[in-house]
């Protein structure tokens, strides 16, 4: 069985009553394109019956991976074993909330096709958030921007589209699905950023707050600083000359 296309990452952790009608719309988008794809969910130790549910969606579509972590290890580490589980060629990341529209992949792929990018960053142009959570957001982004220089308009956005081949070499730690472009950036792949829908949540509760993650994400800034400093910026010259060698064998 040859490898897909196009892989959709999607860290789950408590969101059994989105799932459901999220797989059946990630499905009938994808198919539509008319592109093989994956649809790889991490289920990062959830207690609600999300895993046992995905479990019968594994029965009911084909396409559809499940990866478990048997203790919980947060966003990003779901991230990361989605990362090393994909493999498509584009990897998508999402959430599994339901509040990402999957009738925005064919835009992400178009994006990443026309602009030859590495990575495309979903903004959220119109927030279906409280107040609270629109105002934090809007004052992490700036701190965010101030330092690290990243210039990405809507850090918490995790809906993209990045080249597998580029995240063969993303440091992992605790908060780095927030800074996924800077990193890239760092070593030397292209990003651009696209509007993209946002939808009001209909079920489950945010696991995220100001309190949990205000001083956390200060701190993740002065870290990603150090490491736009410091990183290796050949990973993007081997990384093409892998992709140089894959289209001599396809020719």
């Amino acid at each position: 069985m040859s490898d897909p296309e196009v892989s959709v990452v999607l860290p789950c952790f408590e969101e059994r009553d989105a799932l459901e009608p999220l797989a059946a719309e990630l499905h009938a988008a994808l198919r539509a394109t008319g592109r093989s794809f994956e649809l790889v969910f991490v289920d990062d130790d959830s207690r609600d019956g999300s895993r046992e549910l995905l479990h019968q969606l594994f029965l009911r579509y084909r396409e559809l991976r499940v990866v478990e972590h048997a203790v919980n290890c947060g966003e990003s580490a779901a991230q990361a074993t989605g990362f090393l589980a994909a493999r498509g060629e584009v990897v998508i990341t999402m959430d599994s909330d339901g509040q990402n529209d999957p009738a925005d992949i064919p835009r992400f792929l178009a994006a990443l096709a026309e602009t030859g990018s590495d990575c495309v960053s979903g903004v959220r142009e119109v927030r279906e958030d409280d107040w609270l959570r629109r105002a934090s957001s809007r004052v992490a982004n700036r701190v965010r921007t101030w330092l690290t220089r990243e210039g990405v308009s809507d850090a918490g956005c995790t809906y993209r589209a990045v080249r597998r081949a580029a995240l063969t070499e993303v440091p992992v730690f605790n908060g780095m699905h927030r800074f996924l472009p800077a990193l890239l950036r760092a070593q030397g792949f292209a990003t651009r950023e696209i509007a993209v829908h946002h939808r009001p949540r209909t079920t489950g509760r945010s696991k995220y707050g100001v309190g949990n993650r205000a001083w956390r994400g200060l701190v993740d800034c002065f870290a990603v600083r150090w490491y736009q400093k410091r990183a290796v910026v050949g990973a993007r010259m081997r990384t093409q000359e892998r992709a140089t060698r894959t289209e001599a064998r396809r020719a």
